[in-house]
């Protein structure tokens, strides 16, 4: 299977002609979502928070995710390293498809979605590294820019474990320049957007376990270091509508969790 960690280059990006503009989301008739949540993220770039599961079913995925990062870190990886897990893991492709998730994902999609990422941010006691301030679209291979993330909240996030921060209305403003992160500045990512602030007002999405938040693509976010006590970690879950076409073989990713996809462009593999 082709190694989906490895971000594409500037060059390879820079090749591709990418429709990297905000289209407004949301359905005529919502299932889960209100109105008000719909033109919430089309005015502020997400809808937080959602309360999606329990306290037992979030501390089942909690254990799961701790045997496995246990198993990762033992053969090498880190706490940022377990990406394109729907991929490699049952459980992982199981919550991409959980209907609790898809449901308000279909809402802003329409009614053809594929998921097509997963990946564990997990932020231990004391991490020291900072997500800096990008935007999603800027690494992914894929127009138009029709695509969401899912932040379900593994351990509570909150300011002092490095919850995420948004740039409210940042999205609406296309693709932003970016210059490259040194390793002086203790990056996750590769990426910064200085000045944010520019952009819109600074928003904190602090989550408890169980709860999720959506935000689109083009959404200026981030997050400080964990200094505190606590672990933070979270499973970020990408979808788009299956109209989206993804460049660099990136549709061998894509999983179809709702209706269909007419072209065929994606792949959609079984379960692990």
């Amino acid at each position: 299977m082709k190694d989906f960690q490895i971000i594409p280059t500037e060059n390879e990006l820079d090749s591709l002609q990418r429709d990297l503009s905000f289209h407004p989301a949301g359905v005529p008739n919502p299932s889960t979502l209100t109105r008000d949540q719909i033109e919430h993220f089309n005015q502020r770039g997400f809808v937080a928070p959602l309360n999606l599961f329990s306290d037992d079913e979030i501390g089942d995925i909690r254990s799961y995710f701790d045997d496995l990062l246990a198993t990762v870190t033992a053969g090498g990886g880190d706490s940022y390293s377990i990406s394109s897990a729907h991929l490699k893991y049952g459980p992982v492709y199981d919550i991409l498809n959980d209907p609790r998730i898809i449901d308000p994902v279909a809402d802003l999609l329409g009614d053809n979605v594929i998921g097509w990422g997963s990946h564990f941010f997990c932020k231990m006691p004391g991490d020291g590294k900072a997500v800096a301030w990008h935007q999603d679209a800027s690494y992914w291979p894929l127009s138009p820019s029709k695509a969401v993330t899912v932040w379900l909240a593994i351990d509570d996030a909150d300011q002092e474990n490095a919850c995420m921060k948004f740039i409210a209305g940042s999205h609406t403003k296309g693709h932003m320049t970016y210059r490259p992160s040194d390793s002086a500045e203790h990056n996750v990512l590769n990426q910064t957007i200085d000045n944010p602030e520019q952009y819109g007002d600074l928003v904190y999405d602090p989550l408890r376990a169980g709860q999720a938040s959506i935000h689109a693509d083009l959404l200026l976010h981030g997050s400080e270091a964990n200094q505190s006590d606590r672990r933070r970690c979270g499973l970020t879950l990408r979808y788009c509508s299956a109209d989206v076409r993804a460049a660099l073989g990136w549709n061998e990713k894509g999983v179809q969790v709702r209706g269909s996809d007419p072209s065929g462009h994606w792949s959609n593999r079984p379960r692990p």
